[in-house]
């Protein structure tokens, strides 16, 4: 049983996750004493193990059933395309070390953007369908109005980085090494909406059994199980490197805030895709753009916070102009792609 579709209600459901998603990184600000790979451990542990575990359990009518009938090919489909999804991310926070955040975001997150929106339906030979469509061209417009809007949005973070150390490039700055990784976590990163589209047959059953609107909650028990392989793995190494391991016990450690830190992080985290989840069951014959409605409003309200937590004081006028411009290319790519999904609603 399919869910009903309502464009603008996906809208304000990706929106919330957007939300979610710019916020699951402030916790680490706060957090004490702990390694990185001890801090991302943990908050891996709650993103994408506990908590699609518990989100499943209370959503999703008769888990174990689901479980039993969904095709097993398509859960191991997901997971391993998770698993790659992982190396994705890892490789994103490699190049900021050598790109800085705002070129590292522009770069990954616009192809990202571009990639894990419109090449399922192009393997899929939907593409030329999409485009004949009703509201199809204003999706696949408001897809490429929001890259541009992402690559603005690194261009003023560049002049951001200029304007507040004295320098357009920080002292690590490689492009010859952090472009290639750049490249990689961007490709990988769309990997995740791979990853979900390839869980869809899994959703099904799920909807069949009646779970609704929460029916992709099923598929994280996959896709997220396998992107915390990957980063466990790796957290697990830089822990035996650098005998990190005691920090999880240390009494020198603020134990109890540092949990519950990274605990908020991995709510968060999960929380963006519980309402992608909400959003993507909405938007109807155009699903395939909730992945570019989710980037874009990351990036937006990324963008958003920063000026909440005035990150931008002391930047030139210049660097506020261009950040103006970046945010109204975002909304318009929103506004675009959720009138096309809305045409297309209409029209099916």
């Amino acid at each position: 049983m399919s869910a009903p579709a309502n464009p603008i209600l996906g809208t304000v459901f990706h929106a919330c996750g957007g939300l979610c998603a710019s916020l699951c990184y402030t916790p680490q600000k706060k957090i004490r004493t702990w390694s990185w790979e001890t801090y991302w451990l943990a908050q891996a542990a709650f993103c994408w193990l506990i908590l699609p575990v518990v989100g499943a359990l209370l959503t999703i009518p008769e888990l174990g059933a689901v479980l039993a009938e969904a095709p097993k090919a398509a859960m191991l489909r997901s997971f391993g395309l998770g698993v790659l999804y992982g190396i994705g991310g890892i490789s994103f926070g490699v190049a900021i070390r050598y790109l800085g955040f705002a070129l590292t975001y522009s770069l990954a997150v616009g192809l990202s953007s571009v990639i894990g929106t419109l090449l399922p339906p192009l393997i899929a030979g939907r593409l030329g369908a999409v485009l004949a469509g009703q509201g199809g061209g204003w999706v696949i417009g408001g897809v490429l109005i929001g890259a541009v809007g992402i690559g603005v949005c690194g261009w003023s973070g560049w002049l951001k980085e200029s304007d507040l150390k004295g320098s357009s490039q920080p002292n690590t700055f490689s492009a010859r090494k952090g472009v290639p990784l750049c490249l990689l976590a961007g490709v990988l990163s769309a990997v995740f909406s791979f990853s979900l589209a390839a869980g869809q047959p899994v959703a099904d059953v799920a909807a069949a059994h009646g779970a609704g609107h929460y029916q992709g909650n099923v598929i994280y028990l996959f896709s997220n199980t396998g992107a915390f392989v990957t980063s466990a793995i790796y957290c697990l190494w830089l822990g035996w490197r650098n005998r990190s391991f005691g920090e999880y016990t240390s009494a020198e450690t603020p134990l109890v805030a540092n949990w519950l830190l990274a605990a908020l992080s991995g709510m968060l985290w999960y929380c963006q895709f519980f309402f992608y989840g909400l959003g993507h069951t909405r938007m109807g014959p155009f699903g395939f753009s909730s992945w570019a409605l989710h980037m874009i409003l990351l990036v937006a309200f990324s963008n958003v916070l920063g000026l909440a937590l005035r990150e931008w004081r002391g930047c030139h006028a210049r660097t506020g102009r261009m950040l103006a411009a970046a945010l109204v290319v975002l909304v318009a790519a929103v506004l675009t792609i959720a009138y096309g999904n809305n045409l297309g609603s209409a029209a099916s």
